[in-house]
Protein backbone atom coordinates (compact mmCIF):
# COMPACT_ATOMS: atom_id res chain seq x y z
CA UNK A 1 0.00 0.00 0.00
CA UNK A 2 1.21 3.44 -0.92
CA UNK A 3 2.06 6.08 1.73
CA UNK A 4 -0.31 8.37 0.46
CA UNK A 5 -3.12 6.11 0.56
CA UNK A 6 -2.58 4.96 4.15
CA UNK A 7 -2.96 8.42 5.03
CA UNK A 8 -6.13 9.03 3.43
CA UNK A 9 -7.38 5.98 4.84
CA UNK A 10 -6.65 6.82 8.47
CA UNK A 11 -8.16 10.55 8.21
CA UNK A 12 -11.13 8.39 6.37
CA UNK A 13 -11.24 6.63 9.74
CA UNK A 14 -10.52 9.05 12.03
CA UNK A 15 -13.82 11.33 10.01
CA UNK A 16 -15.77 8.15 10.51
CA UNK A 17 -14.96 7.93 14.26
CA UNK A 18 -15.86 11.67 14.67
CA UNK A 19 -18.96 11.92 13.43
CA UNK A 20 -20.11 8.51 14.80
CA UNK A 21 -19.25 10.19 18.19
CA UNK A 22 -20.89 13.24 17.13
CA UNK A 23 -23.93 11.59 16.28
CA UNK A 24 -24.14 9.89 19.84
CA UNK A 25 -23.27 12.72 21.72
CA UNK A 26 -23.60 15.44 19.63
CA UNK A 27 -21.79 18.96 20.79
CA UNK A 28 -22.60 18.71 24.45
CA UNK A 29 -20.70 15.91 24.96
CA UNK A 30 -17.67 17.26 22.98
CA UNK A 31 -18.31 20.05 25.25
CA UNK A 32 -17.67 17.61 28.04
CA UNK A 33 -14.04 15.99 26.45
CA UNK A 34 -13.20 19.54 25.94
CA UNK A 35 -13.90 19.98 29.97
CA UNK A 36 -12.13 17.10 30.73
CA UNK A 37 -9.17 17.50 28.40
CA UNK A 38 -9.05 21.04 29.91
CA UNK A 39 -8.85 19.58 33.47
CA UNK A 40 -6.13 17.01 32.46
CA UNK A 41 -4.42 19.99 30.61
CA UNK A 42 -4.27 22.18 33.91
CA UNK A 43 -3.44 19.39 36.01
CA UNK A 44 -0.46 18.50 33.87
CA UNK A 45 0.92 21.69 33.45
CA UNK A 46 0.17 22.67 36.85
CA UNK A 47 2.20 19.93 38.26
CA UNK A 48 5.08 21.25 35.40
CA UNK A 49 4.98 24.32 36.98
CA UNK A 50 5.57 24.12 40.50
CA UNK A 51 8.14 21.13 39.45
CA UNK A 52 10.11 23.36 37.66
CA UNK A 53 10.46 25.65 40.93
CA UNK A 54 11.22 22.50 42.62
CA UNK A 55 8.61 22.54 45.15
CA UNK A 56 6.22 19.59 43.82
CA UNK A 57 4.49 18.01 46.70
CA UNK A 58 2.43 14.92 46.73
CA UNK A 59 -0.21 16.67 49.16
CA UNK A 60 -0.21 19.72 46.82
CA UNK A 61 -0.99 17.06 43.81
CA UNK A 62 -3.59 15.59 46.46
CA UNK A 63 -5.33 19.09 46.77
CA UNK A 64 -5.14 19.30 43.14
CA UNK A 65 -6.91 16.45 42.47
CA UNK A 66 -9.62 17.35 45.02
CA UNK A 67 -10.12 20.39 43.35
CA UNK A 68 -10.87 18.43 40.55
CA UNK A 69 -13.46 16.15 41.58
CA UNK A 70 -15.75 19.39 42.98
CA UNK A 71 -15.54 20.71 39.97
CA UNK A 72 -16.94 17.08 38.94
CA UNK A 73 -19.64 17.39 41.73
CA UNK A 74 -20.61 20.68 40.39
CA UNK A 75 -21.19 19.85 36.92
CA UNK A 76 -23.47 16.76 37.94
CA UNK A 77 -25.14 18.79 39.97
CA UNK A 78 -25.85 21.10 37.02
CA UNK A 79 -26.60 18.56 34.66
CA UNK A 80 -29.19 17.45 37.70
CA UNK A 81 -30.59 20.90 38.16
CA UNK A 82 -31.26 20.83 34.03
CA UNK A 83 -32.55 17.09 34.26
CA UNK A 84 -34.82 18.42 37.05
CA UNK A 85 -35.97 21.01 35.09
CA UNK A 86 -36.71 19.03 31.49
CA UNK A 87 -38.75 16.65 33.34
CA UNK A 88 -40.95 19.70 35.26
CA UNK A 89 -41.13 21.22 31.79
CA UNK A 90 -42.08 17.76 30.33
CA UNK A 91 -44.65 16.85 32.53
CA UNK A 92 -46.59 20.22 34.27
CA UNK A 93 -48.68 21.34 31.18
CA UNK A 94 -48.77 24.89 33.19
CA UNK A 95 -45.54 25.42 32.79
CA UNK A 96 -44.92 25.98 29.09
CA UNK A 97 -41.58 26.97 26.92
CA UNK A 98 -41.97 28.44 23.64
CA UNK A 99 -39.37 25.34 22.48
CA UNK A 100 -37.81 22.33 23.82
CA UNK A 101 -35.29 22.69 27.47
CA UNK A 102 -32.14 20.67 26.45
CA UNK A 103 -30.41 22.08 29.01
CA UNK A 104 -28.76 25.50 29.95
CA UNK A 105 -27.47 25.21 33.21
CA UNK A 106 -24.60 22.32 32.27
CA UNK A 107 -23.63 24.04 29.00
CA UNK A 108 -22.42 27.27 31.06
CA UNK A 109 -21.18 25.50 33.74
CA UNK A 110 -19.22 23.60 31.38
CA UNK A 111 -18.11 26.55 29.86
CA UNK A 112 -17.28 28.50 32.95
CA UNK A 113 -14.75 25.59 33.94
CA UNK A 114 -13.10 25.52 30.18
CA UNK A 115 -12.17 29.39 30.45
CA UNK A 116 -11.20 28.73 33.71
CA UNK A 117 -9.02 25.80 33.23
CA UNK A 118 -7.56 27.63 30.27
CA UNK A 119 -6.34 30.89 32.17
CA UNK A 120 -5.05 28.75 34.80
CA UNK A 121 -3.12 26.86 32.28
CA UNK A 122 -1.93 30.19 30.74
CA UNK A 123 -0.74 30.86 34.54
CA UNK A 124 1.42 27.66 34.54
CA UNK A 125 2.54 28.47 31.40
CA UNK A 126 3.89 32.01 32.42
CA UNK A 127 5.35 30.06 35.95
CA UNK A 128 7.65 27.76 33.92
CA UNK A 129 8.59 30.86 31.93
CA UNK A 130 6.58 30.87 28.42
CA UNK A 131 6.29 34.52 26.94
CA UNK A 132 2.07 34.28 27.23
CA UNK A 133 0.70 37.66 25.37
CA UNK A 134 -0.91 39.80 28.71
CA UNK A 135 -4.05 40.50 26.34
CA UNK A 136 -4.65 36.45 26.21
CA UNK A 137 -4.62 36.64 29.98
CA UNK A 138 -7.47 39.95 29.89
CA UNK A 139 -9.67 38.14 27.12
CA UNK A 140 -10.13 35.14 29.18
CA UNK A 141 -11.17 37.08 32.03
CA UNK A 142 -13.37 38.80 30.07
CA UNK A 143 -14.80 35.48 28.98
CA UNK A 144 -15.37 34.38 32.15
CA UNK A 145 -16.93 37.75 33.69
CA UNK A 146 -19.41 37.49 30.58
CA UNK A 147 -20.41 34.45 31.55
CA UNK A 148 -20.55 35.04 35.04
CA UNK A 149 -22.92 38.08 33.97
CA UNK A 150 -25.05 35.36 32.01
CA UNK A 151 -25.78 33.25 34.99
CA UNK A 152 -26.11 36.15 37.13
CA UNK A 153 -28.73 37.24 34.89
CA UNK A 154 -30.72 33.65 34.26
CA UNK A 155 -30.26 33.31 38.10
CA UNK A 156 -31.40 36.52 39.07
CA UNK A 157 -28.64 39.01 39.66
CA UNK A 158 -28.96 40.15 43.33
CA UNK A 159 -28.71 36.64 44.97
CA UNK A 160 -25.60 37.30 46.90
CA UNK A 161 -24.68 35.05 49.54
CA UNK A 162 -27.83 32.93 48.73
CA UNK A 163 -25.90 29.82 47.64
CA UNK A 164 -24.38 29.59 51.41
CA UNK A 165 -28.07 29.28 52.84
CA UNK A 166 -28.29 26.45 50.05
CA UNK A 167 -25.08 25.00 51.22
CA UNK A 168 -25.66 25.64 54.93
CA UNK A 169 -22.18 26.45 55.10
CA UNK A 170 -19.48 29.00 54.22
CA UNK A 171 -18.18 29.76 50.27
CA UNK A 172 -14.20 29.34 50.24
Amino acid sequence: MENGNSVLHIKAAVTAILGLLTAFWGWFGWLVVGWIGAMVLDYITGSMAVAKKGSWSSASAREGIWHKAGMIVVVVVAAGADLLIATVLEYLPLLELPMEYTGLLCPVVLVWYIVTELGSMAENAAAMGGPVPEWLFRFLLVSKKAIDNAGDAFAGENTGGEHKKIQGGTNK
